[in-house]
């Protein structure tokens, strides 16, 4: 069988002020000896290095573990550096405070939460939050930080269904960390797996990916959700909250799991056939075709998005104006 090659999709005549008059999509990082190339996907602008994490390995005791990857995405080739930094399977990442902020979805024997890792050698880290007021959290898998030094990130139950975690003393849900005042508050719930998260570029809106469609034993089921829920952040008290919730996207190929803004409000998410995008009326523009889909991606500079394939990273060009909202680079 054929393997297709990767392509744009335009469905919307706007996808074309998205992708340019020269779009590319090319392979700059193959490795096949594992699924290297997951979750994370955090650019370092001052640097070059860009950080991400792999699917589930089997170590040579026979646990389950996750390997964090460096690599200098400025630099070609591009060589793929393993990081030992002892932080337990770690997940999705963002930037913060001059570092990478992990979620560590823990073992059966190490607790599971956030922490603080330095980009250089000896990449020292450092626990940020580690419970729900004494409770401990799942596992959790994504996570973003707001304009205000906050921390928001989901908590699936996923750990547990792959066996590697004791189980949930939480339901799946949805945290805001406050890092000034060691605040931690449950933002929304009711999902049934809980997984990418972002701010809109304005901050007003806060999008949220439910991966129910396939749970942790990799069983997956139609009838669940494959879905972008949206919401309101509004202020009560001087405090925010989640309100308006409401579906703004359904992905038609996979789940969508990692997700993403540009500075205008479109809305990215890798999903089973590779990046949708969606408007921020949730009218999809088009899809970055990638041959096994996209699990999570990160906006380089200037219309630069690095992809994750598993195996594979491809290199994807936008049009110069289509920057991510997090580094608007």
């Amino acid at each position: 069988m054929v393997e297709r090659k990767p392509s744009f999709l335009q469905i919307h005549k706007l996808f074309s002020q998205v992708v340019g008059n020269e779009p590319s999509i090319r392979l700059c990082l193959e490795d096949e000896s594992e699924p290297w190339a997951h979750e994370a996907g955090v650019y370092i602008p001052s640097t070059g290095a860009l950080f991400v994490t792999s699917n589930r390995l089997v170590g040579i005791d026979g646990q389950p573990k996750v390997t964090i990857s460096k690599l200098n995405i400025e630099k070609e080739p591009y060589v793929r550096e393993e990081i030992d930094c002892g932080i337990a399977m770690a997940n999705g990442g963002v930037n913060y405070q001059d570092g990478v902020l992990f979620c560590s979805q823990g073992t059966k024997d190490t607790s599971s939460g956030l922490w603080h890792m330095e980009t250089e050698a000896p990449y020292r880290k450092t626990l940020v939050l580690d419970s729900f007021n004494g409770r401990p959290f799942n596992s959790p898998n994504d996570v973003v930080v707001h304009s205000d030094g906050s921390i928001w990130f989901t908590d699936p139950i996923y750990g547990y269904e792959q066996g590697f975690r004791p189980r949930p003393q939480l339901p799946n849900q949805v945290y805001r960390y406050d890092p000034r005042s060691k605040a931690v508050r449950v933002m929304a719930d009711g999902f049934g797996r809980p997984n990418g998260i972002s701010f809109s570029p304005d901050q007003a809106t806060v999008y949220i990916t439910d991966t129910d469609f396939i749970h942790g034993d990799g069983s997956t089921n139609a009838s669940r959700p494959a879905t972008i829920y949206a919401f309101d952040v509004v202020f009560r008290g001087d405090q925010p909250f989640l309100t308006n919730r409401r579906l703004f996207a359904m992905a038609d190929n996979g789940v969508p799991d990692g997700i993403k803004c540009d500075q205008f409000g479109n809305v990215y998410s890798g999903c089973g056939d590779g990046i949708h995008v969606w408007s921020s009326g949730g009218v999809l523009l088009g899809k970055i075709l990638i041959p096994g889909g996209v699990a999570n991606f990160c906006f380089a500079r200037r219309g630069r998005i690095l992809a994750l394939n598993e195996t594979r990273m491809w290199e994807i060009s936008l049009a110069p104006h289509s920057l991510g909202s997090l580094l608007k680079l």
